[in-house]
C-alpha cells in the first residue's frame, strides 16, 4: 500500500506568508499616513496663499500708492488664525511701489508659509 501524500501548506510556510503580508500592510499604512500629512501641508499652503492674495488686494484698494515701510497684522481665515506682514518698497519707477506679503502660522514667525509680491501705484490704476 502506498502512503498517501498530503497536500497543503506547512505551518512554517503559513507563518512566513503572514510575516510578508504584515510587512506589506505596515508599509502601506505608513505610506497612507505620509500622504495624509502631505495633504494637510498642501491645504495649509493653499489657504495661506489665498490669504496673501486677499491682503495684497485689500492693500491695493485701501491705498493705491502705499507709503514705503513695513506693517503686520493677524487675521482669522479659513477657520484658522494667521499672522502676516506687508513690506512696501520703492521701485526704479517713482510712481510704482513693490508690495511683498508674507503669511505665517501664528506660532512660527521665522518661516513664511506663503509669500506673494505685487505692485501698486499711480500708473497702475485703470
Amino acid at each position: 500500500m502506498r502512503a498517501r501524500r498530503q497536500r497543503g501548506f506547512t505551518l512554517l510556510e503559513v507563518l512566513v506568508a503572514l510575516l510578508v503580508l504584515a510587512l506589506a500592510l505596515l508599509a502601506l499604512s505608513r505610506t497612507a499616513a505620509n500622504q495624509v500629512d502631505a495633504f494637510g501641508a498642501m491645504r495649509e499652503r493653499a489657504i495661506a496663499g489665498w490669504l496673501a492674495q486677499d491682503v495684497l488686494a485689500q492693500t491695493r484698494l485701501a491705498t493705491p500708492f502705499p507709503a514705503t515701510g513695513k506693517s503686520d497684522g493677524q487675521r482669522k481665515f479659513g477657520g484658522r488664525d494667521w499672522r502676516y506682514d506687508i513690506i512696501v518698497q520703492a521701485t526704479p519707477v517713482a510712481s510704482i511701489r513693490r508690495i511683498d506679503v508674507h503669511v505665517y502660522a501664528p506660532d512660527d514667525r521665522k518661516s513664511p508659509i506663503a509669500t506673494l509680491t505685487g505692485f501698486g501705484g499711480q500708473d497702475l490704476q485703470p
